[in-house]
């Protein structure tokens, strides 16, 4: 077998490119009423706009219509009166010619015909072009030849001795007669031989001109005008929709930091007298600012000197106190137990002044992370180890529930087990006794830790405030068993640092239950956590 030459075989057909595919009229209005929705929600221009044109157009529609009706029913109604009063001008004349008429011969009717129009015709037109037919019961009605169909409901008026009048079509009397809206008078003339019946043919081709004219001067008058109301509506509104813009805007750079900016103010008149309110609240707000900035920084910065300070006279006064309490078994009672006392607070004093130092360089912003990677069953672990003598005091057990396999977390340990220290201490101080739960929680995304006690709880509100800096839920408690205050607030931003969420529980008589959740890689944002804050979700989920 021989290659083929590559000249020789024919060209690969070109697939066509299929046609992006046209959008379905409803979708296409649905996109239309989401730009006008969008719009009506976020422009008050677009609002008021909207607004006059549907109550204009409303009021010129209304206001159009009856125009319309009350002038056109005043040329139909003219045009009646004309044509009764031409009937009833031409009802001699009709007598006298049909006077001598006999009924069956149609050459003496149409001779008769032919008079009373001559005669009608000359005396005057008030009432405009018209035919005239003349029926009797043995003829049918005829207008130069054309037939007319008289209505039967007419003919029966008429014929009971009675001038009566009927809209119905009619030929034109134009140089090509057609069919036309009309109107038809009708009345009985007396004779020789009987009675006939005449008819005025009064075709309506004017009246109607008249009214479809007046229809569209209307129309576009009241069109003109509607366009007229919602642009002058446009442009006074753009004059205040405008300045209230700037105001947002600049209010908007204001919240975002920038307190430099300011309004430029034109004029006298109310938006001036706004802007420069705005200016001048811009302003106060800027002072204040600045000043509670300028109280903050002395603030941090007096804590963290007087911290400072404090350390070289609390090195001296301990190293007094540990010899004082290393020879207390020498001193009497009341020396002794003063000795004990001393020593306690000097370690409660250390651990304020320390967490002042933390709290200060959280306010200062040079707090860091160290973070690795690591289990976090090993600061649990810790943290309970560090507990037992205080829950063994307590008389609380410390129930603690891990998962069986490694939950690796980027974390800086040394500050999760601070967070874990604090809750932990804090469910032991307010447990009563009652045993202290630890649970742990993890998925792909987050890991939570769990600790619960069943204590005095907390009052509806207070959960938002425990992490207060010095806040205390019950002040009938001594401060002799309590912390700091610092510990709930430093837990908090150590939580914050590791992009993690520190959130508390409780219900007065039912305990408390605190939750610390973290990302389990460093820069994930936390969506959910992988436990439940209440304990009530908890017990349902499981």
């Amino acid at each position: 077998m021989t290659d083929a030459d590559p000249a020789a075989l024919p060209a690969p057909a070109e697939l066509p490119v299929p046609a992006e595919p046209r959008r379905s009229f409803a979708a296409r209005l649905r996109a239309v009423l989401d730009s006008f929705v969008h719009a009506w929600q976020r422009s008050l221009q677009v609002r008021v706009a909207t607004t006059t044109l549907l109550i204009t157009g409303t009021a010129v529609l209304v206001i159009g219509i009856f125009i319309v009706d009350q002038v056109a029913g005043g040329v139909l109604r003219a045009k009646r009166e004309a044509a009764i009063g031409q009937a009833e001008l031409g009802l001699d004349t009709a007598r006298q010619a049909l006077a001598g008429v006999d009924r069956s011969s149609p050459g003496d009717v149409a001779e008769a015909k032919s008079q009373i129009t001559a005669t009608l015709t000359s005396s005057g037109r008030s009432a405009g072009l018209f035919n005239i037919a003349i029926e009797s019961e043995s003829s049918a009605p005829s207008t130069d030849g054309a037939e007319v169909r008289i209505p039967t409901s007419l003919r029966r008026v008429v014929q009971s001795g009675h001038l009566a009048v009927q809209y119905a079509p009619v030929r034109d009397t134009g140089a090509q007669p057609n069919s036309v809206p009309g109107l038809i008078v009708g009345e009985t003339v007396p004779a020789r031989t009987g009675v006939f019946e005449l008819y005025y043919l009064f075709p309506l081709t004017a009246e109607q001109q008249t009214i479809a004219l007046m229809q569209r001067t209307v129309l576009f008058s009241g069109l003109a005008l509607v366009l007229l109301v919602v642009g002058i509506a446009l442009l006074v509104t753009r004059q205040v929709v405008g300045p209230i813009r700037v105001v947002a805007q600049t209010a908007g750079r204001l919240a975002a930091g920038d307190l430099s900016q300011r309004i430029k103010v034109r004029g006298t008149d109310d938006i001036a007298r706004l802007g420069r309110s705005f200016n001048d609240m811009a302003g106060s707000l800027q002072r204040q600012i600045r000043r509670l900035e300028d109280l903050s920084r002395l603030q941090r910065r007096f804590t963290s000197d007087v911290s400072h300070e404090l350390r070289t006279p609390l090195t001296t006064i301990r190293m007094a106190s540990e010899m004082l309490h290393a020879r207390r078994a020498d001193f009497p009672p009341e020396l002794s137990r003063s000795a004990e006392l001393l020593q306690a607070e000097l370690d409660r004093f250390e651990s304020l002044l320390g967490d002042l130092l933390e709290i200060s360089r959280y306010d200062a912003g040079v707090a860091h992370l160290e973070s690795e990677t690591a289990d976090i069953r090993g600061v649990i672990n810790s943290t309970v180890e560090a507990n037992r003598l205080l829950a063994e005091r307590q008389g609380s057990e410390l129930v603690v529930q891990l998962p069986d396999e490694p939950v690796s977390v980027d974390m800086d340990s040394r500050r999760v087990e601070r967070i874990l220290r604090n809750l932990v201490g804090n469910a032991l101080d307010h447990g009563e006794g009652k045993p202290v739960q630890i649970s742990v929680g993890y998925d792909d995304a987050a890991v939570a830790v769990t600790v619960r006690d069943h204590g005095v709880g907390l009052r509806p509100g207070e959960a938002a405030l425990v992490f207060n800096r010095f806040w205390r839920g019950d002040t009938s408690r001594s401060r002799l068993t309590g912390g700091t205050g610092l510990g709930l607030a430093i837990s908090l931003e150590d939580a914050r640092l590791h992009d993690g969420w520190l959130q508390a529980w409780g219900e007065r008589g039912r305990g408390a239950q605190f939750r610390l959740t973290l990302p389990r890689h460093a820069g994930h944002t936390l969506m959910s956590s992988p436990l439940p804050l209440h304990p009530d979700e908890e017990a349902d989920a499981t």
